[in-house]
């Protein structure tokens, strides 16, 4: 009785943690693009140079913290943010639903144009 009662509680459990888990909110600063971390802090940000603010979260797809070394050379689609200095802050992988949403900003100019949902996590252009 209560190992059936200890494995309904355990699935019930594991299912919460995987839908809380696909629900990523991102900010309203936060841009897409490319991102491919080339030698840890330096990253090639849509093709272009950047480099990681000290500090720097990469979650994946799974949203859990990622090493640089353990994703460099190989591109990702990213949602990312920057800090107050223009070093890239948050980066988030994006799962293929995630890369699906569109439009989503690639500029700052863009983002400050559009209007963001924040419940939908969705952006609508003017």
């Amino acid at each position: 009785m209560y190992r059936c009662f200890l494995a309904l509680l355990a699935s019930l459990l594991l299912a919460g943690t995987a839908a809380a888990q696909s629900l990523r909110g991102f900010p309203p600063s936060a841009l897409r693009g490319t991102l491919e971390v080339l030698q840890s802090p330096e990253v090639a940000l849509n093709g272009k140079p950047a480099r990681l603010a000290a500090g720097a979260r990469i979650f994946g797809p799974d949203n859990l913290i990622k090493v640089p070394a353990s994703i460099a050379g190989v591109k990702y689609t990213v949602n990312y943010t920057f800090d107050t200095q223009g070093f890239v802050r948050e980066v988030w992988i994006l799962t293929a639903g995630e890369a699906a949403k569109k439009p989503w900003p690639s500029t700052a100019a863009e983002a400050q144009a559009w209007r963001f949902d924040t419940v939908a996590q969705s952006w609508t252009k003017p």
